[in-house]
C-alpha cells in the first residue's frame, strides 16, 4: 500500500488504492494547495511593493526641508497679514536663493554668510485649477521693508530699500511679509530652491531646449552657445537664466523675461516627455526637486506637494502664463525699479480676487490695461441709463499684460 501525507499532515492510506493519480480528489487537493501558495505569493509581492513604496515615499519626503523658523515668524504677525478672498485659490511664493553654501554652490562666488533672493516669482493657481499665472518681482524693486527677525535673533528696523534685501535680512518670512505688504495678497505657501537644486532639476529631465537668436559667449557665466535651438544641461541652464550684462540690453527686466521663457520650456518638457506618467522618469525628477527644496511645513512632504499640484497637469499650456509686475526705472535712481500705477494695482487686485489675467507679447510696456466696462454705466457713471431700463451686463475681456505662455515657441 502506498502512503502519502494528507491534509492533516499524518501518513495514511491513499483513498482508493490503485486508482489513477489524476483522480478527482487529488486534483481538488492540488488546486487548493496551489491556490494557497498563489495567495501567499501575491500577498508577499504586495507587502514587498508596499514596503518599497513606503521607503521611496519616506526618502523623498525626508529630502524636503521644512521652514519652521519662517512659520513661527509669520504666526507672530498673523493679525497683520492679508486674508484669502477666494476659497481653493492658492498663491505660492517661489524664491531662488543665491546661497553659496555647500561644495557645489561654492563655485559661484564666495559665501558672504548671507543669502539673497536671486529670483522671486509669485505663482497664482486659480481656484478651478484651469490657469496658473507666474508674476516675477524685480530684485531691484524699491519697496517698504518691514522690521524683520535676523538670523542672529535681532530685529531690523523698517526701511525703504531694494526688494532682495528682504531675504538677505530676514529670509523667507521677511520676503513673504514684504510681498504681502506690497500686493495685499495672502501668500499661502512658499518654496526656496538654490543653485544646485535648479541644476539637478534640469539634468533630471535630460535638459531643456531653448532658442537663441544670437550666439552667447559669457565668460562670467561660463556660457558659450551657438544660435538657434539648443538643449541646455543643468550647468548651462543656470548660467543662461542668471546671465545679465552680456545678454540683450543687460537689464534685469530682460533677464526675468528670459527666466520666464525658460520656465515655460521646462514645464513643456515635463509635460511632453511623459515624465508625470513614467515612474522611471518621475523618480529622478522628484528626487532632484525634493532634495533642493525648503518649504513651509504644509508643503514639506510628498503628500503636501501632491495635494497642491495634482490638478495642474490638466491646465492647458496656453493658460500657464508668465509676466513681470508692471515696473519702470525708479525716479531717483535709474538702476532701481518702481511699480507702474495703476497697472500694478489692477494686476494685484485680479490675483486677489482670482479674476482672469491675459498675457501677450505685443502689449506696449507700461501701457495701461483696459478698464473693465459694464453696459449698465450711463454717461456719468450711473448704474442705469434710465429708471425703467433693464440692466444688461456685458462681460469684458480680461486686461492684457506683457508676457508669454508655456505654449509659445521662442524660435517662432
Amino acid at each position: 500500500m502506498v502512503s502519502v501525507v494528507g491534509d492533516s499532515g499524518r501518513l495514511g492510506p491513499r483513498p482508493g488504492a490503485g486508482a489513477s493519480a489524476s483522480g478527482p480528489g487529488l486534483v481538488r487537493r492540488r488546486r487548493r494547495r496551489w491556490a494557497r501558495i498563489g495567495a501567499f505569493g501575491v500577498a508577499g509581492v504586495v507587502i514587498a511593493a508596499g514596503g518599497a513604496g513606503w521607503a521611496v515615499y519616506a526618502k523623498l519626503s525626508g529630502n524636503i526641508t521644512p521652514d519652521e523658523a519662517a512659520a513661527a515668524e509669520l504666526a507672530r504677525y498673523e493679525k497683520e497679514r492679508p486674508t484669502s478672498l477666494v476659497k481653493d485659490a492658492r498663491n505660492i511664493l517661489l524664491i531662488g536663493s543665491d546661497s553659496r553654501e555647500g561644495d557645489d554652490n561654492a563655485r559661484y562666488g564666495r559665501d558672504s554668510g548671507t543669502e539673497r533672493s536671486d529670483t522671486t516669482i509669485l505663482l497664482h493657481l486659480s481656484a478651478g485649477r484651469d490657469s496658473a499665472t507666474a508674476v516675477s518681482l524685480p530684485r531691484d524693486l524699491m519697496v517698504e521693508l518691514p522690521g524683520c527677525r535676523r538670523p542672529d535673533g535681532s530685529r531690523s528696523v523698517p526701511r525703504f530699500t531694494m526688494f532682495n534685501q528682504a531675504f538677505q535680512v530676514g529670509g523667507s518670512a521677511c520676503t513673504i511679509r514684504t510681498v504681502e505688504k506690497l500686493t495685499d495678497i495672502r501668500v499661502d505657501h512658499h518654496v526656496v530652491v538654490d543653485f544646485h537644486g535648479f541644476k539637478e532639476m534640469v539634468d533630471a529631465v535630460d535638459g531643456v531646449e531653448v532658442c537663441l537668436r544670437e550666439p552667447i559667449d559669457d565668460r562670467a557665466a561660463k556660457l558659450r552657445l551657438p544660435a538657434g535651438r539648443v538643449t541646455l544641461d543643468g550647468e548651462q541652464a543656470l548660467g543662461y537664466v542668471r546671465a545679465r550684462k552680456t545678454l540683450g540690453d543687460g537689464s534685469d527686466t530682460e533677464r526675468m523675461e528670459r527666466q520666464q521663457r525658460f520656465l515655460g520650456a521646462l514645464v513643456n518638457k515635463v509635460r511632453s516627455n511623459d515624465v508625470l506618467l513614467n515612474p522611471a522618469k518621475l523618480y529622478p525628477v522628484l528626487d532632484a526637486a525634493t532634495s533642493s527644496l525648503t518649504t513651509d511645513p504644509g508643503l514639506a512632504s510628498l503628500r503636501g506637494l501632491y495635494e497642491l499640484v495634482r490638478g495642474l497637469r490638466d491646465i492647458p499650456m496656453e493658460r500657464v502664463q508668465f509676466l513681470t509686475v508692471p515696473r519702470e526705472s525708479y525716479a531717483y535712481d535709474a538702476n532701481r525699479d518702481q511699480l507702474v500705477e495703476p497697472q500694478a494695482e489692477r494686476l494685484f487686485e485680479r490675483l486677489r480676487t482670482d479674476a482672469p489675467v491675459a498675457v501677450a507679447g505685443d502689449v506696449p510696456r507700461g501701457s495701461a490695461p483696459p478698464r473693465p466696462t459694464d453696459s449698465r454705466d450711463g454717461p456719468y457713471g450711473d448704474s442705469y441709463p434710465g429708471p425703467f431700463a433693464k440692466p444688461v451686463v456685458t462681460v469684458s475681456p480680461p486686461p492684457t499684460f506683457p508676457g508669454n505662455t508655456a505654449a509659445e515657441d521662442t524660435c517662432e
